[in-house]
């Protein structure tokens, strides 16, 4: 019952607080990130000393998501697809992207856009950290979950 009251209390916009993780809001006019410290951050997390990968949402709006994400060397993200246009930038490290009949390697630096519907993969080729932006209408159900 308490739960259900500080989901209540917590501002539209606003990230529930965790054991490793303070509120953030994820919607505004304007938002603004210290990227290094993020990844710093995400690192730091047991999901990462855990697992294979870790991630945040940065941005949670009714027509765009922006989530890092850090990835450990072989990690991979299975076959999947969103139903709307998706940009993956790397940041650091480096990723490959496979689409039906084609693989794309991208280095730190690099940005992929892909049409909503394609079926792709992802796996750090090393220790990798990129940003997915997810763009779609805000009457359907987002495709996307996260760490965040």
């Amino acid at each position: 019952m308490s739960e259900m009251h500080e989901e209540r209390s917590r501002p539209d916009g606003e990230t529930t607080k965790t054991d490793e993780r303070l509120p953030q809001h994820l919607t505004g006019p304007l938002l603004s990130f210290g990227l290094d410290q993020e990844i710093a951050a995400l690192r730091r997390e047991d999901a990462w000393e855990r697992g294979d990968h870790n991630a945040k949402t940065l941005v949670k709006d009714e027509d765009l998501r922006i989530i890092l994400i850090a990835m450990k060397a072989g990690a991979r993200l299975p076959e999947h697809h969103a139903p709307n246009r998706i940009a993956i930038q790397v940041l650091a490290g480096q990723v490959r992207v496979a689409v039906p009949g084609r693989s794309i390697d991208l280095k730190a630096g690099s940005l992929l856009t892909l049409e909503g519907g394609l079926s792709h993969e992802v796996e750090a080729l090393e220790e990798s950290v990129f940003l997915l932006t997810v763009a779609w209408h805000g009457t359907e159900a987002h495709p996307v979950s996260s760490g965040g």
